[in-house]
């Protein structure tokens, strides 16, 4: 039924949420602010700098100190990329799974090319993943369909025979505009995304191997 998965990375794959969260909390006590729980920071992990900073400092773009404190975020998550960050248990059978199944797979994130590429390759995925397209690799991103179909180019697959698994609802948004089939990941981040079953996603998997074993 299909050549390609392609994946979302933060919250899909891997289980950014430690290092991201970290960042926040460190730019919070440099503006004197208490550290928040993980937990309350967690959930917004998928939306990246905008996402963190909206619910540990209750500003958005356009407010006037967001374009400085989103350059020290990104500052202080630069110096901690991967130290607590690991794959979702299961991702790495799955990614087996996918390769002996004889199946391409690649990541396409918001993340912005100069965080993805060495995350990546840290978690030890660059020598397998046969693409990886970034936030800043094409024009628009997420929830645009242009990184996707960008993706599908690469791997010379056509859309409708490609799945696209991920986190957020505009990863779904994204995938049915690019003409994929889509899957929700219900163990993922969420944010304010609203309840999944409305996402208009083709499967929901609780566990990265329910997906393995849809394939089969």
């Amino acid at each position: 039924m299909f050549d390609a998965v392609l994946f979302d990375l933060d919250g899909t794959l891997a289980d950014t949420a430690p290092d991201l969260g970290w960042a926040a909390n460190a730019l919070r006590e440099e503006e004197g602010l208490a550290p928040l729980p993980l937990a309350t920071l967690r959930p917004w992990t998928s939306q990246g700098v905008r996402g963190l900073l909206r619910v540990a400092f209750e500003i958005a773009p356009g407010d006037t100190a967001y374009d400085h404190l989103a350059h020290r975020f990104l500052a202080l998550y630069a110096e901690r990329l991967c130290v607590d960050t690991r794959l979702f248990d299961g991702v790495a059978e799955l990614l087996d799974e996918l390769e002996t199944l004889g199946l391409a797979w690649g990541i396409v994130t918001n993340k912005r090319m100069r965080f993805t590429d060495p995350l990546v390759a840290q978690l030890g995925l660059t020598p397998r993943t046969t693409c990886v397209v970034s936030g800043d690799t094409t024009a628009e991103a997420k929830p645009s369909p242009l990184p996707i179909l960008h993706a599908c180019q690469l791997l010379n697959c056509r859309p409708e025979r490609t799945l696209y698994v991920g986190d957020d609802r505009r990863d779904i948004v994204a995938g049915n505009a690019a003409g994929c089939r889509t899957v929700a990941a219900a163990y993922g981040y969420l944010g304010d995304s609203g309840p999944i079953p409305v996402w208009g996603a083709d499967l929901l998997i609780e566990t990265p191997m329910d997906l393995a074993g849809y394939l089969r």
